[in-house]
């Protein structure tokens, strides 16, 4: 398992009062019954998709995408996007700040996430993710090949993979050190050719007047508390997702390289300063 990053300052979660448990009961509601009823819109169409287009998912991404911009809508967070997807073949990269960077990837582009493969145990994050067809993997170099054909596969069948290169979550207010090790497989000569990979930031506005790693879930932080503070927010912030220009894995013949490319990309969409 890949250690969580920890900020020197503890996060500072606001008190939930009366007002803000009345909220949590009004967005709660109606987003479990987004979350759960999509998915078993989605559930029902793979039983035709499945066995008549195998891998590829011609129909239900477009269910996923719906549900995640309406949960923004129910939540009363602002999102917005900056730069072109990409269209042709390839993979994403971005930064990982929160449970929140799910909805926000998903409702500007229909992706499929590569995940560390506990993620796949975890109640209820695990059974979503499987079911909007997440790539399980286990980062050991030595599993390279296995994630070559892996990646191969999914690619041929038209799916744009993401992944979280840092390999865990921080507070939103940084881009870390990009983990080269799962660029080893895009460098492989049945990945090659014309290969992109599209580097992509997540950038998070807290609220005013609250703690700007608001929207951060990092560390040790519950995954039930952190949604109630969300949720009880009166007054949200915003999401933006940048998409930069796609860069061609051909121009970079070492993995260590292409990390630090595009993990430069990724933190030039922050305006404010890198720590």
């Amino acid at each position: 398992m890949s250690p969580t990053w920890q900020s020197a300052e503890p996060p500072v979660m606001p008190r939930i009062g009366l007002t803000g448990c009345v909220l949590v009961v009004l967005r709660a509601l109606p987003l479990i019954i987004l979350v759960f009823g999509g998915l078993l819109v989605l559930l029902t169409l793979r039983l035709v998709e499945r066995p008549v287009f195998g891998l590829r998912r011609p129909v239900t991404p477009f269910v996923t995408q719906f549900v995640c911009r309406n949960a923004f809508r129910i939540i009363g967070i602002r999102w917005r996007t900056r730069g072109r997807p990409l269209d042709g073949p390839g993979a994403m990269v971005a930064n990982h700040s929160s449970w929140l960077d799910i909805f926000a990837l998903n409702a500007g582009k229909r992706v499929y996430f590569v995940a560390k493969d506990e993620v796949a145990g975890w109640p209820g994050i695990g059974w979503l993710a499987r079911a909007t067809g997440t790539v399980f993997i286990r980062r050991n170099p030595r599993e390279a090949r296995e994630h070559v054909e892996v990646f191969r596969a999914r690619l041929a069948a038209g799916h744009h993979l993401l992944f979280f290169p840092e390999g865990t979550s921080t507070d939103g207010q940084r881009v870390l050190p990009f983990k080269p090790t799962l660029f080893a497989a895009f460098l492989d000569d049945a990945l090659l050719g014309s290969l992109q990979i599209q580097p992509v930031t997540v950038d998070y506005t807290a609220p005013v007047g609250v703690d700007p790693r608001f929207y951060g879930w990092w560390g040790d932080m519950g995954f039930g508390p952190h949604l109630l503070s969300v949720l009880a927010r009166f007054r949200q912030g915003s999401v933006t997702v940048i998409y930069h220009p796609p860069v061609r894995v051909a121009d970079h013949a070492d993995r260590k390289v292409l990390a630090q490319v595009l993990q430069a990309a990724v933190a030039s969409g922050f305006d404010r300063g890198q720590s």
